[in-house]
């Protein structure tokens, strides 16, 4: 791509880069209006206004350019007339000669303006005319780069593919070699091979040779192996024949003993349900006993209670009966024995 081509200046941005300038060298507010007057009159043939002074310059108040601007009218009236000092000119003459030469360099200015204005317009029409050219010269040259980008990129494509052509046909003239080397081996391997070949079946047929007379003496010890084996076979057979019968006769005794152990077995079971009933009920007897016994104690507790009680007192024929002891001990007797026989 090109560099970017600089762009023709307006007179608006001119006018602002002058502006731009007058401010850093006036940096007093009616200086600087007074030369914006100078700068829009003389140097771009623009008749300067209050607004249009204000608009640019953007300093003080309204009254400033305003004031400024009809100083600049003034002055220039002052300078455009002609003062002719003769001493023999009466002075009506002098002024109207003066006048008179003040309106030719009016007309005279108005006429270079007009000039001016119309070498402006052509100068402003040749601008457009070379920003077209400009433009169309840029648009041209856009076309021209891209394309010439298209045809340096189709340039590399192709270089690219042309180096691609050219390594895969290095490698592949590296891969024919490689292969012509590994077939001249593999021929080279299968020579070495057959002879190998050769040997092996030299060695295998005379091995043959050997194996076939090993397999016939071979099958002449199985032939009298399998006479022998016939042999044990037929004893085993009688052998087993008569192991049969007595394992049928070992099962009969067997059944035998497993009825008669049945029949143990039930009457052990019968015996053991009469066990465990009469266990029952003894354990029921041994539990009334126990019963028994404990009221036994506690009433034994009671007799020993009432009997260390009359023991403290003063001892009196009346008051100790010895005959009741015995009946006593009697009754818990019977009692302990009434409750056994239940």
């Amino acid at each position: 791509m090109s560099d970017a081509h600089p762009a023709i200046p307006s007179d608006e941005t001119r006018l602002a880069a002058e502006i731009e300038r007058l401010k850093v060298d006036f940096p007093k507010t009616r200086e600087l209006y007074r030369e914006v007057c100078a700068l829009l009159f003389f140097r771009f043939g623009v008749p300067p206004t209050a607004n249009r002074l204000y608009n640019l310059v953007r300093r003080g108040t309204m009254s400033t350019p305003a004031s400024v601007l009809g100083e600049f009218w003034t002055e220039l009236r002052e300078k455009s007339r002609v003062r002719i000092e003769h001493p023999d000119l009466p002075a009506d003459l002098s002024e109207a000669a003066g006048e008179l030469i003040g309106t030719l360099w009016t007309r005279a200015s108005t006429s270079a303006q007009a000039e001016l204005t119309a070498l402006r317009d052509e100068v402003e029409a040749q601008r457009a005319e070379a920003e077209q050219k400009v433009v169309a010269a840029r648009a041209e040259l856009g076309r021209t780069e891209t394309a010439l980008e298209q045809r340096t990129a189709a340039l590399l494509a192709a270089q690219v593919e042309i180096r691609e052509l050219e390594r895969q046909q290095a490698e592949e003239a590296a891969t024919r070699k490689a292969l012509e080397a590994q077939i001249k081996r593999l021929g080279e391997a299968v020579v070495a091979r057959e002879r190998e070949l050769e040997k092996v079946r030299d060695t295998f047929s005379r091995d043959l040779e050997k194996l076939r007379e090993t397999a016939n003496r071979a099958e002449e010890r199985l032939r009298a192996t399998e006479k022998r084996a016939l042999l044990e076979i037929d004893r085993e057979r009688s052998a087993a024949a008569k192991a049969q019968k007595e394992l049928a006769e070992a099962a009969k005794r067997a059944d035998k003993r497993e009825a008669e152990h049945r029949r143990t077995v039930d009457g052990l079971q019968a015996q053991q349900g009469d066990a465990r009933h009469q266990t029952g009920v003894l354990q029921g007897k041994l539990a009334a006993l126990g019963a028994a016994h404990e009221s036994l104690q506690e009433q034994l507790k009671a007799l020993r209670g009432t009997m260390r009680a009359p023991a403290r007192r003063v001892p009196t024929a009346e008051s100790s009966p010895p005959v009741r002891r015995p009946a006593r001990k009697a009754a818990v007797g019977k009692t302990a024995r009434a409750k056994a026989r239940t």
